[in-house]
């Protein structure tokens, strides 16, 4: 199947470039403040190889915007973020370069990596702004770092009957020991796969978690794919961050990035995922238009 090329990570390519950038707002800083930082992250990352851009909507949760804010702005913002990634997509096809879709970036409402702190009687709350401002500029929906089933769930049944697809992105934990790689919340792959397909996600991906536990997820993915006789199409995008442990929270500091993954050291990753048989393949936090140049030039 032909590969798909996803952008990068948003809010450390902003603090790279001395956007707007602390906590606790994160990306969503450079939105508020200087969403003309954000248009140009997107339009790099499509000059990069990039055919889906993420919309900068990740951080739009009371986690980083506090619940005053977000109650006031989070449905403006959002649909900020959706006219920023679709004038940014609109400008490439204007250019005559193959069409670059928007993904709506529908993040987990109440902390990265923690699946124990999901509060699934003000999920929908959570979500319906963000949806509300992205939906008329989104050409398809992505649930990403999503620790477990039930967030996963949650996000689905908060999504209109628009026709839109809907991607789905499992974050993985970093630390299994054991060979096999399981979700945040424990649960398997198999399980994952199982949902996706229950769900009607045109795609599952694994994001946000270090490139050495993704080949052994994508592996019992195709296994389980196969054994349903399901369409699926099966994606990464990992984080260049050290192994997050099970109590970590994402975006509560500003974490080193490893230094072997440069861009040659990425593309080296994205190469054994690609013989895996990986559809989609991007980058997360840590992941610049750098990275998607080399795999651009790389994968062709």
């Amino acid at each position: 199947m032909p590969l798909t090329l996803l952008d990068g990570g948003m809010g450390r390519e902003l603090a790279r470039r001395g956007a707007p950038f602390r906590q606790p707002e994160w990306s969503a800083l450079a939105l508020i403040e200087a969403p003309e930082h954000v248009q140009a992250v997107h339009r790099d990352f499509i000059e990069a190889g990039a055919r889906v851009i993420t919309t900068n909507s990740y951080a739009l949760v009371p986690f980083h915007l506090g619940e005053e804010r977000f109650a006031a702005e989070a449905g403006m913002l959002a649909e900020r973020a959706g006219r920023l990634a679709r004038a940014a997509a609109d400008d490439a096809d204007d250019d005559g370069a193959p069409q670059v879709r928007v993904a709506g970036s529908l993040p987990p409402l109440f902390g990265s990596y923690r699946p124990d702190l999901f509060d699934a009687g003000r999920a929908q709350e959570v979500l319906k702004p963000l949806v509300e401002g992205l939906q008329g500029q989104v050409d398809l929906w992505l649930a990403e770092t999503q620790s477990s089933l039930v967030e996963a769930r949650a996000v689905r049944s908060g999504l209109p009957a628009d026709g839109k697809p809907f991607w789905i992105s499992f974050t993985l934990r970093d630390e299994q020991e054991d060979g096999s790689s399981v979700l945040r919340s424990g649960e398997s792959i198999t399980d994952a796969v199982e949902a996706a397909v229950a769900l009607e996600a045109e795609a599952m991906l694994f994001n946000c978690s270090r490139p050495e536990v993704m080949g052994d997820a994508l592996d019992e993915a195709w296994l389980a794919v196969g054994r349903l006789g399901a369409r699926l199409e099966l994606g990464v995008y990992a984080n260049a961050f050290p192994p997050q442990s099970e109590d970590a929270t994402a975006n509560d500091g500003l974490d080193e990035l490893r230094e072997d993954l440069d861009p040659a050291g990425y593309l080296a990753w994205v190469e054994r995922w690609r013989e895996r048989g990986a559809d989609i393949i991007g980058g997360c936090c840590g992941i610049g238009p750098e990275h998607l140049e080399a795999l651009r030039a790389g994968l062709d």
